[in-house]
């Protein structure tokens, strides 16, 4: 199988997408990032059939949040942004979906290929 027909694989920035809705986030940011992981978990991504490789990436207090079954986790050494650019780079060229609001990732990953979609995708 090429990286063409791979599944697709997502990755989510969750510091941008726990942060898109202000519902207290900011008191336990790693609990915060652990309930968007179980929701990746249990209802995958809205709106996409086939198979999905999810790729949760965290940074700072949330670092550390384990993966479970269907959400692979990854704790950024340093920026997020960074490390979400790194696996969009090294993915090669099967097809990529970023979830995240910031526009300067945005504009960075679509340079390399990668589709991009905002928070309200899997925050429905």
């Amino acid at each position: 199988m090429d990286d063409a027909d791979s599944p697709l694989l997502v990755i989510v920035d969750a510091a941008n997408v726990v942060g898109s809705v202000p519902d207290g986030w900011w008191h336990d940011r790693r609990g915060a990032a652990e309930r968007l992981r179980d929701r990746l978990a249990s209802d995958g991504l809205p709106g996409r059939s086939g198979a999905v490789e999810v790729v949760l990436v965290v940074e700072g207090a949330a670092r550390g949040v384990e993966p479970v079954p269907g959400v692979r986790v990854e704790s950024a050494p340093g920026s997020g942004d960074d490390h979400i650019v790194d696996l969009v780079a090294r993915s090669g060229d099967r097809p990529r979906l970023v979830v995240t609001a910031d526009r300067e990732l945005r504009r960075r990953v679509t340079a390399l290929g990668a589709e991009v979609t905002g928070p309200r995708t899997i925050r429905s």
